[in-house]
């Protein structure tokens, strides 16, 4: 596989903006597909949050799926990616990723994706956390995904939400090994 496939699954917490960072980067990235899923709860909290259409969105995947599509590619451990990410990652999510349960295709894929050995990044958009949270957090660490909240830093002097979105995509770019221009990164700002 010449062209390097990333899964980018949406989920219904809020945090939108850092997924929409994250698709154009992936998008726009010399050899690279992307691949999004969409949960149902995904679609209604993108309109709350930005003024992107769903459309718009999709128009940056090579291939978008729907979570109920369970005979997809992504439920498949031959369906081969270099790596998933969730994001945002809701706290149901979270749980059904770190029980293995599979009863859409983010959790599915999700569950190939650790099977496989393949980076699984998640990126929890909650506060406050309480104990079952963490605990599926750290259940899912164990297993292999990387724990990546949405916590933006300010050294950079952010002036806008697409900057505090940038830095987070930016950090799941690194974690993909994918080469990008988001963001300053620390000692880097003026």
């Amino acid at each position: 596989m010449n062209t390097r496939r990333i899964l980018l699954a949406l989920t219904g917490a809020s945090g939108m903006p850092y997924a929409l960072s994250l698709a154009r980067a992936l998008s726009a990235a010399d050899g690279l597909e992307l691949h999004l899923i969409f949960s149902h709860a995904a679609k209604r909290v993108l309109a709350v949050e930005s003024d992107v259409q769903v459309e718009d969105l999709m128009r940056l995947a090579c291939e978008t799926y729907d979570q109920t599509d369970l005979d997809s590619g992504p439920a498949s451990g031959s369906w081969r990616h270099s790596g998933m990410v969730v994001c945002p990652c809701s706290m149901a999510s979270l749980a059904a990723i770190a029980s293995g349960l599979g009863s859409n295709l983010i959790h599915r894929a999700a569950d190939v994706t650790l099977k496989e050995g393949r980076p699984l990044i998640l990126v929890p958009r909650e506060t406050p956390l309480n104990e079952i949270h963490l605990r599926n957090m750290l259940a899912a660490k164990r297993a292999g995904a990387v724990i990546l909240p949405a916590c933006p830093g300010f050294y950079a002097r952010p002036k806008t939400v697409e900057d505090l979105a940038d830095f987070i995509a930016a950090r799941i770019l690194d974690q993909l090994g994918v080469e990008h221009r988001l963001g300053k990164r620390w000692k880097d700002h003026d």
